[in-house]
């Protein structure tokens, strides 16, 4: 009798928990502008659920985690889709159409990088963290280290998440503050130094660790102490408040700057892999021989992929659908003088992007995980390509309402091509969790497609639901409680730079020169063995406010704080895979907290529908204290647990 491992009870779980997981990841995303990691949540709670059923394997609950966390990670697709409403083209996500786009571009993602698993995978001395800590997780649950442990386990993302929702629901009340900051002048420029109370954002630092943690805190001091100081010297116009002369010139000129600077970083990733990827598809197609000479069942079973015929065929088989969804987005509008060849181009267009942005994604999947996920850089990258294509077919700086509907379309290819940047993400480090508990490839990359559908089909309606309570900064009509959804704005700046013909270079220009800096200095503190400057954090540090990044290296010191303890107690590997566990209930419980208050604000009409007491200068102080003790408490009490394990 077979083990089991693609089960229906499997594929189910995985629905369900893929509802909660991609709402969590909506929610969060268009708040800050990160998404989190849905695969060690997802695989504790498997284990809690399967464990009622009997010859539960440990491959099973690898199905379930796989399911959850490519549909989690599929949500990243809202760093493009809220551009179109935006710039006031969609007025709401149209469920089919929204559906189709996330779909294909999620199963495409699947199919580019099932080659890339030889190269990056078993080929490659990649670190994967949350892909490693997701299997100890699993290893855990079938009893390598006892049902005690996994108890402990389950406890720690409870309290984690009981905490983080238990905060924002405090802030939500007013009862303690959301957020505090200060503009102040700097030289004869000016900055702004702010904070966001949030328990999720120091589980995210966590789980990304001290490399990416200090990164992000470089880019914050690139950003907010060298570049807005020179960029607003002279000081703000008359009649305007200087924290909202900060504020404008950082949306306006650095967010730029840090694009220039992920740009650049995302290339020399693939330069990077060209040889590794060369290699991992010779090995798909030895696989292909292999089995085409009937001897098949001598493939080790964790060698056995989608066979290379069904995924080329699947690529080639997906522009179909594609080149009917941009001839439908494109009707009646200024691309119809030039129909056929922007279509083709377009086609063309997403099915070279698309084995770059495999590459770039699954390789930074590897190196920093999908927490601090990087693929809003290489998203810039794509919005900046399309946007180029259509300007050299149609010109530039035209008539607004042409050069809108140019923009639209721009933005619909870069949705196309995201969802291949976010599955290829999330991909290969649930592939490397399956490597490490003796999982079936195939079986895995047909549940990252199940999981591709079913979120297809939750995310249209959660944006639906948050557009309609908060709206998003920019649109039209959006209020002063609208979502800042800042890597959809930043894409979609770039995209009318382009097409309105007024995209500042020398911004673009200066970020790339910072971003090849930082490369040199990374490559430099890699080679000696120092450690390391992951570039692509750098550049998120320069582009993200400071209010939703300070927290990240706050969160990365606690971790690494932990992890020192840690690996000083008797099982050290359990008492790290218990800090991990607390760091990502706190993820899980802010998110999921969001996503229920959107639906409350939404029945209310009210998005301070919780709110008990006006605005007070107490709320900031009290806020520390409980946020402090909040973080402090969580953290003892994981210790006392690891301790006495």
């Amino acid at each position: 009798m077979g083990r089991s491992e693609l089960t229906l009870r499997g594929i189910v779980l995985g629905a369900v928990l893929t509802v909660l997981f991609t709402a969590a990841n909506v929610y969060l995303g268009l708040k800050i502008g990160l998404t989190f990691a849905t695969s060690i949540p997802a695989a504790v709670i498997s284990m809690a659920v399967l464990k009622a059923f009997s010859n539960t394997t440990i491959q099973e609950n690898n199905i379930v985690q796989t399911i959850a966390s490519s549909a989690g990670t599929l949500s990243a697709i809202i760093f493009v889709l809220p551009g179109l409403v935006m710039i006031g083209w969609w007025q709401g996500f149209p469920y089919w159409q929204s559906v189709a786009v996330i779909a294909v571009g999620g199963i495409l993602g699947v199919m580019y990088s099932v080659p890339l698993r030889r190269a990056l995978v078993t080929g490659s001395d990649l670190p994967y963290p949350e892909g490693v800590a997701a299997a100890e997780v699993l290893k855990v649950g079938a009893g390598v280290g006892g049902a005690q442990e996994n108890r402990k386990g389950l406890a720690a993302i409870v309290l984690g998440t009981l905490l983080s929702a238990g905060y924002t629901l405090l802030a939500k009340m007013k009862l303690v503050a959301e957020e505090a900051g200060t503009a102040v002048k700097l030289g004869s420029g000016a900055t702004a130094f702010s904070t966001s109370f949030s328990l999720a954002l120091i589980g995210v630092g966590h789980l990304v660790g001290m490399a990416v943690g200090a990164a992000m805190l470089v880019g914050l001091a690139i950003g907010w102490l060298v570049l807005l100081p020179q960029f607003t010297a002279g000081g703000p116009p008359s009649g305007t408040e200087l924290a909202d002369f900060v504020s404008a010139t950082f949306r306006s000129q650095v967010r730029f700057v840090g694009a220039g600077t992920i740009g650049v970083a995302a290339i020399w990733t693939l330069l990077k892999m060209i040889g590794p990827i060369s290699r991992g598809i010779a090995g798909a197609l030895r696989a292909a021989q292999v089995r085409k000479e009937g001897q098949g069942d001598s493939l080790d079973i964790t060698e056995r992929d989608l066979p290379i015929g069904v995924i080329g065929g699947s690529i080639l088989l997906a522009m179909v659908p594609i080149g009917l969804l941009l001839l439908g987005f494109a009707r009646g509008g200024p691309i119809e003088a030039h129909l056929g060849t922007t279509i083709a181009l377009s086609i063309g267009y997403v099915l070279l992007a698309g084995v770059v942005i495999a590459s770039v994604c699954g390789y930074m999947a590897g190196l920093i995980g999908a927490s601090n996920s990087p693929i809003s850089g290489v998203g810039i990258l794509a919005s900046l390509g399309i946007a180029l294509v259509l300007a050299m077919l149609f010109g530039q700086g035209g008539d607004p309402d042409a050069t809108r509907a140019l923009v639209a379309f721009a933005l619909f290819v870069t949705a196309i091509v995201f969802g291949v940047a976010t599955i290829s993400n999330d991909n290969l480090q649930d592939l490397k969790t399956g490597q490490l508990v003796g999982a079936t490839p195939w079986k895995q990359q047909v549940a990252l497609v199940l999981g591709v559908v079913f979120g297809a089909l939750v995310i249209p309606p959660v944006l639906s639901l948050l557009n309609v309570t908060f709206g998003f900064q920019g649109a039209p009509g959006a209020g002063e409680n609208a979502l800042a959804a800042p890597q959809a704005a930043l894409i979609t700046a770039i995209a009318q730079g382009v097409l309105g013909g007024n995209l500042d270079w020398n911004l673009i220009g200066l970020g790339a020169a910072i971003g090849a800096g930082v490369i040199a200095i990374d490559e430099v503190l890699r080679r000696s063995g120092r450690g390391s400057l992951p570039p692509l954090a750098v550049g998120m540090g320069i582009y993200l406010p400071m209010a939703l990044t300070l927290l990240i290296p706050l969160g990365a010191i606690c971790g690494h704080l932990y992890d020192k303890w840690a690996a000083r107690q008797a099982d050290p590997a359990f008492a790290e895979r218990m800090g991990v566990l607390a760091a990502t209930g706190l993820i899980v419980g802010e998110s999921l907290f969001g996503v229920v208050f959107a639906g409350i604000a939404a029945a209310t009409s009210n998005a301070e529908a919780l709110a008990v007491v006006e605005e007070n200068a107490w709320a900031a102080p009290l806020g520390m204290a409980v946020f402090a003790l909040a973080v402090g408490g969580l953290y003892a009490r994981t210790r006392r647990a690891a301790a006495s394990a």
